[in-house]
């Protein structure tokens, strides 16, 4: 991985890039398998206020690198679809934060079934190749990127498939 010199081998680079390319899809299914009407951005908003609880839309849209307004608009549809819904803080009326509606759990939590089903089909067609490094390697990588654990955002929902009840991708 790494060259003599200590530089970052490109061999590693080019292998994470297609490695995200195929996340990026898996995602990207996950999202248009589970609910066709939900773009990826509308996506990582929920996800957004799963992990951190309820939010003011430019706290939202700061976190996803978008507009105030573009932030307004997205929030505003997840609201007209059931999945986000306001609430006034009791401590200063005029602040609105946006929480996440039991159906909008319930779509994050679907997304989140449909991608472990798709990867763990991709690691059992790649077992053989797997080293035990892989996994805690690949939880650095993402410690480095910056990732939440999704023990931090998950907010107790079970984490394994077979903690959960099955649900039929719609």
């Amino acid at each position: 991985m790494f060259s003599r010199d200590g530089d970052v081998s490109s061999e590693a680079v080019e292998a994470l890039l297609a490695a995200s390319r195929a996340l990026v899809g898996i995602a990207a299914r996950s999202v248009a398998d589970v609910d066709s009407d939900v773009t990826l951005p509308q996506y990582r908003a929920l996800v957004v206020l799963a992990s951190r609880g309820p939010q003011k839309v430019a706290d939202i849209a700061v976190e996803l690198g978008v507009a105030p307004s573009t932030g307004t608009r997205m929030c505003d549809r997840l609201i007209r679809k059931g999945l986000v819904g306001r609430e006034r803080s009791s401590a200063d009326r005029r602040v609105v934060r946006l929480t996440l509606t039991a159906a909008g759990r319930h779509l994050v939590d679907r997304v989140m079934r449909y991608r472990r089903r798709e990867l763990a089909a991709v690691v059992a067609a790649t077992a053989e190749v797997w080293h035990p490094a892989v996994a805690p390697a690949l939880r650095a990588f993402a410690a480095a990127a910056g990732d939440v654990p999704e023990q931090d955002w998950w907010l107790g929902w079970p984490a394994a498939p077979e903690e959960v009840v099955s649900d039929e991708v719609a």
